[in-house]
């Protein structure tokens, strides 16, 4: 049986401006009032990275919206959350980032077994030719498809 999960966010703009070069899947450490606003699908994870800075993994930028019904007991919408993940994980990403200068991006986050989780890449930045293929990779995709469709008409 296939494990479900409901994605609340995803960072469309990633696969834009980054090629990936691997993925990983990471726990989320929230309040309840966090969690809360994730179910109601409140998250922005535009600008979002993640960072490792003493021996443990850090979400930064990401704007999980206040939930209303508890507006006392609601924190800051852009503060600092811990990543949830293996030490041999955070090690092997830290030599990583390090060594080869790529960048811990989230491309999504989804609920899991009613547990937030954020699907992390490693990747590398695009330069502005390599945007502009990709774009033309895109459009002349979409020219045969279209051509394809109109030939079965036919």
């Amino acid at each position: 049986m296939a494990e479900e999960f409901k994605v609340v966010a995803t960072n469309r703009k990633a696969y834009h401006d980054y090629s990936i070069e691997e993925t990983h899947e990471a726990g989320l450490a929230l309040t309840g009032t966090e969690i809360k606003s994730v179910r109601a699908g409140s998250v922005n994870l535009k600008d979002a990275y993640a960072v490792i800075k003493d021996g443990e993994a850090w979400l930064l930028n990401v704007h999980i919206s206040p939930y209303e019904p508890a507006s006392r007991q609601n924190v800051d919408p852009d503060r600092t959350r811990k990543l949830l993940l293996h030490r041999s994980e955070i090690n092997r990403l830290m030599g990583l980032v390090q060594e080869k200068g790529l960048t811990i991006i989230p491309l999504r986050m989804y609920l899991k077994k009613n547990r937030a989780k954020v699907e992390i890449a490693l990747v590398r930045g695009k330069r502005q030719y390599d945007k502009r293929e990709s774009i033309a990779k895109r459009d002349s995709d979409r020219e045969i498809q279209r051509a394809l469709k109109d030939h079965g008409r036919e």
